[in-house]
């Protein structure tokens, strides 16, 4: 018998909720839209507000555009990006998380106040990623971005530290680094720390876990390009050996799973529902070529 669940506490967050009614409020009226950057990194949902008449550009494009109309996403921007708007007569739709823009003021505020000019911001985050970009644009570029432990070479642990975290990383792993500066750091300076994880992101992890421990399978949906889905699978995965990771419905036809067994089906932050319906439609398919009812 086949039997499918999907969790309920999966997909979008607030801040892409936000983004995504946007983007769709100004398509409506038909006027021309361009939307810095992937507006989630959901290549589905990229694809159907693309049918809708959206158009996504990257930066070097922001800077030949004039005399038009732009949303900036849930992950924000670097001030550079409004200077450029400015100049080029852009209008912003502005989409960024509020979630984001608190913890860009913070990382601001830091850089601006600092005690020492040889006091290190450090953003704890993934290098090149849309919202370490736009905190680090906070501090004219000079904050060291830090993925993992393996990378606190490129801080000066007998210099003064203020650290921060982009918003959807690991909650358990920005406190182990905390303890791990603050072990090996020089007693001597000043280490100040800023708790910056999204709760509606951190608060995915206890639910995952009895969600991956209650299903015998479990089918992870999530884009290629985003850091939560690969935070969030490999949370899961912890949790149970039988977990996959899906960008496509059409993926699971290769997983060689046994449809008999309880399967249940999550997602990222920024993986849609509607995709982890297909997800389960397609698993609907393959059982009743099976003979599965």
């Amino acid at each position: 018998m086949l039997n499918i669940e999907i969790d309920n506490k999966s997909g979008f967050c607030f801040g892409v909720v936000k983004a995504i009614t946007k983007a769709e409020e100004e398509l409506v009226k038909g006027e021309t839209l361009y939307c810095l950057g992937d507006i989630v990194h959901n290549g589905q949902e990229v694809e159907r507000l693309a049918n809708m008449g959206m158009i996504t550009i990257n930066h070097e494009q922001l800077k030949k555009l004039h005399d038009a109309k732009v949303l900036l996403r849930a992950h924000g921007e670097p001030p550079s990006t409004y200077e450029i708007a400015k100049q080029n007569n852009i209008t912003l739709i502005d989409a960024s998380c509020p979630v984001v823009l608190k913890l860009q003021s913070r990382v601001r505020n830091a850089y601006e106040t600092v005690p020492s000019p040889d006091t290190q911001i450090v953003i704890f985050g993934h290098v090149g990623h849309a919202e370490v970009n736009g905190l680090v644009g906070q501090t004219n570029e000079s904050a060291i971005v830090i993925e993992n432990e393996d990378d606190l070479y490129k801080v000066n642990l007998k210099k003064p530290i203020r650290l921060f975290s982009q918003t959807t990383k690991s909650l358990e792993g920005y406190n182990h680094l905390i303890s791990t500066i603050s072990d090996t750091r020089d007693k001597d300076t000043t280490f100040e720390y800023t708790d910056t994880i999204c709760r509606q992101v951190a608060n995915r992890m206890p639910n995952i876990t009895i969600f991956a421990q209650q299903n015998d399978i479990v089918i992870f949906v999530g884009g290629k390009k985003s850091s939560n889905a690969k935070v969030l699978f490999e949370h899961c995965k912890e949790q149970n050996q039988n977990t996959y990771f899906v960008s496509e419905p059409e993926e699971v036809e290769h997983l060689n799973i046994d449809l008999n067994k309880k399967i249940g089906i999550c997602g990222a932050t920024s993986t849609p529902r509607w995709v982890m319906e297909a997800v389960e439609n397609k698993l609907k398919e393959l059982a009743a070529k099976q003979g599965i009812k």
